[in-house]
């Protein structure tokens, strides 16, 4: 019988990372097991995150506070760092960090697994396929490696380069995939979905990928995360209403700002201002749900700026947002531009949009109490026995809030009826 290696992983970051990190596991040529912990692995290998700098941080103390806990083991198990760190950092990483025994940045995927192989000296077998680290509930689907756009604060074309679309039929077979065991909900992720087959020639391109997507078997909910303002298309919104369900209308819109001054400073791509955008989507969607993401303090936002953007915070009420403060990236363009904003004037921004958001959103929940939902449910919770965590359709995995569901036929990956009880900030509670 060959040795079964056992391996754990440490995902960081967004969802396309975690979707890396699944398919180098799965690609992994000889036979596998995951562990949960690092001391009881062969191996170890840590899918990190560049994207500013407390995500550099996250993953450089990740690295060395896991290289510690193995330092002591004898054997010590095998340490590989993959993702956007080694993009980011990559000679001065292996010279900083002789703790790692294998490098590969995500241009180096496909090739991964074999180096890891060839490491640990494991007889090939055959591959398993990507291996779900999520909920049997969903599962993410990355349409899409890389970014066109340019935007001046963003180092991901540096990272993971240019925009590269998966070919639909190897997207519909990995979906077929996930569906088949147990996923009830699939979430499309890329840097921008609205742009899936523009590098293949294709027009409309997502809408021909969710054509293919949305009969499969199996498929109760499709969620679409990360539609840049300027691919949200009258065309696109009406391909969409006419799908209805599995489709969501979750529409998680990143506009980042909305004061032209700034979004020309931004350099993001051109498009109807945030106002129009929000106003197309509930034309199409009068019950749509809306997310979406800000920056505050980009060099040169002034207070007239935020003030524009606080202003349609409290206007657009969005059910979900977050906000973040301009990190000054080395590398992109941003950082050498004048009129750098003060840390503690772009914390304050940050909790002051904050704070109007936390009303709108508790209002919009107390709008559901009294109503009935579906609710999916992801998992136990760990503390109350017969409580469950879950998401109605308005609540995307690992991102918003969560509706806390217990009563009969409430299990990991159900999905099942219930009557919402209570609303929290952020949170609701639901009886089945």
């Amino acid at each position: 019988m060959p040795k079964t290696c056992r391996v754990h992983a440490i995902s960081l970051g967004c969802p396309k990372n975690r979707v890396d990190t699944e398919t180098a596991l799965g690609g992994l040529p000889f036979s596998h097991v995951l562990v949960d912990a690092p001391e009881k692995a062969d191996l170890v290998v840590i899918n990190t995150c560049a994207f500013i700098a407390p995500a550099v941080e996250e993953s450089v103390n990740v690295i060395l506070e896991t290289a510690e806990a193995l330092r002591a083991l004898s054997p010590r198990p095998k340490l590989a760092v993959m993702g956007c760190l080694p993009a980011r950092f990559g000679e001065e990483l292996r010279k900083g960090m002789p703790e790692v025994d294998i490098w590969g940045t995500p241009s180096e995927l496909d090739a991964l697994p074999g180096r890891l192989a060839e490491a640990l000296g494991e007889t090939p077998a055959a591959p398993m396929g990507r291996i779900a680290s999520t909920p049997p509930s969903y599962a993410y689907l990355k349409i899409a490696e890389g970014c066109d756009h340019a935007c001046r604060y963003c180092t991901i074309p540096s990272l993971r380069g240019g925009l590269v679309s998966r070919p639909a039929e190897s997207l519909v077979a990995e979906a077929r995939g996930l569906l088949e065991r147990g996923a009830s909900e699939l979430v499309l992720v890329a840097q921008d979905v609205t742009a899936y087959g523009r590098d293949l020639g294709m027009r409309e391109g997502l809408k021909q990928l969710l054509e293919k997507l949305l009969p499969l078997t199996g498929l109760k909910w499709l969620r679409l995360l990360y539609l840049y303002p300027s691919g949200v298309t009258e065309s696109l919104l009406s391909f969409l209403a006419g799908a209805g369900r599995p489709f969501l209308p979750y529409f998680d819109i990143p506009f980042q700002h909305v004061h032209p001054e700034v979004l020309a400073a931004m350099a993001r791509p051109k498009s109807a201002a945030a106002e129009a955008v929000v106003e197309r989507v509930r034309r199409h969607f009068p019950e749509a749900a809306l997310r979406s993401t800000f920056i505050v303090g980009l060099p040169g936002e002034k207070k007239e700026h935020f003030q524009a953007l606080l202003d349609f915070v409290a206007r657009a009420r969005l059910h979900h947002l977050g906000v973040f403060p301009y990190h000054r990236e080395e590398g992109t363009a941003a950082a050498s531009m004048a009129g750098q904003v003060r840390r503690d004037v772009k914390e304050r921004r940050v909790e002051t949009v904050m704070a109007v958001q936390r009303e709108i959103s508790a209002d919009i929940l107390e709008t559901y109490v009294g109503t009935d939902q579906e609710v999916l449910v992801d998992a136990a919770h760990g503390e109350w026995p017969g409580l469950h965590l879950g998401r109605c359709w308005f609540q995307a995995p690992e991102i918003d809030g969560v509706t806390y569901v217990s009563g009969p036929g409430v299990a990991p990956g159900a999905m099942v009826a219930a009557t919402v009880e209570e609303a929290k900030d952020y949170d609701l509670v639901a009886l089945a």
